[in-house]
Order: structure tokens, then sequence, then C-alpha cells
């Protein structure tokens, strides 16, 4: 795969979280999928089905949510892709605005998404939706 396809799979992942469609981003991960998330409010899980699981209550604790990304940079030897992004939610009657990176790595033979670890800081986001 190339650079270009890389960034746009995690782009178009990325942007498929503000429809609310659960199926919908469950659409962009393999059946093994690995969900990490390195922030102390963060849980993982593994395999699609799972992930699906999840999805909605996630989406429906953050009305609103979507992703800004602020830069892409592809490792081709690895087919990973680090997106620097701002995730936006309204969250207890706030706005919220949480800084992080997601690293996503792509199965070339599929275009699915086979790992994801995001990093972000979970103290600003509970300030900034009043629950601290």
């Amino acid at each position: 795969m190339t650079r270009d396809e890389l960034a746009t799979i995690c782009r178009n992942y990325l942007e498929s979280f503000s429809t609310g469609d659960a199926d919908l981003v469950a659409s962009f991960v393999a059946d093994g999928f690995v969900n990490e998330h390195t922030a102390a409010l963060g849980s993982g899980c593994e395999g699609k089905d799972e992930y699906r699981r999840r999805l909605p209550n996630f989406m429906a604790s953050m009305p609103g949510l979507r992703y800004e990304i602020e830069q892409q940079v592809v490792d081709l030897t690895t087919s990973t892709v680090a997106n620097a992004y701002t995730l936006h939610a309204h969250v207890n009657d706030r706005d919220c605005a949480v800084r992080g990176l997601l690293r996503i790595q792509i199965d070339p033979s599929t275009g699915l998404i086979i790992n994801r670890t995001d990093y972000w800081d979970s103290k600003v986001f509970l300030t900034q939706a009043g629950l601290e």
C-alpha cells in the first residue's frame, strides 16, 4: 500500500466516528483487531466483535464526537500511521477538546486495521468535562 492509501484509511476511519454508526466504524477493523489505550480512563479490548459491542456506549458517552487530524506520519515498513489529533465532544454540557496521538497499524493485504494504540491525557478530559 502507498502512503496515501494508508493515510486515507486512517482518515476515513477517524471520520466515521462522527456519524455515530458503530457498524461503519467497526467495518474498518480486522477480526483479530487489538484496541489499546494508554490513558488511565481508557479501556482496551481484543477482537472485532468485542470492539463493535463497546462502540455504541463509547459514542453515546461522547455526544458530537469527532476527530480532527492535525498531522499524519506514515511508516511504510510496518504499514503504521501515527495520527496526531484533537478529539472534540460535548460532555456534561461542556465542549471538550483533547489532544492525543493514535497509532494505527493496517494489514496491507486487506486494508483493515489490525492494531490501534491511543495516547491521550485522561486528566485533561476529566477537567474539561467537569468530572473532576
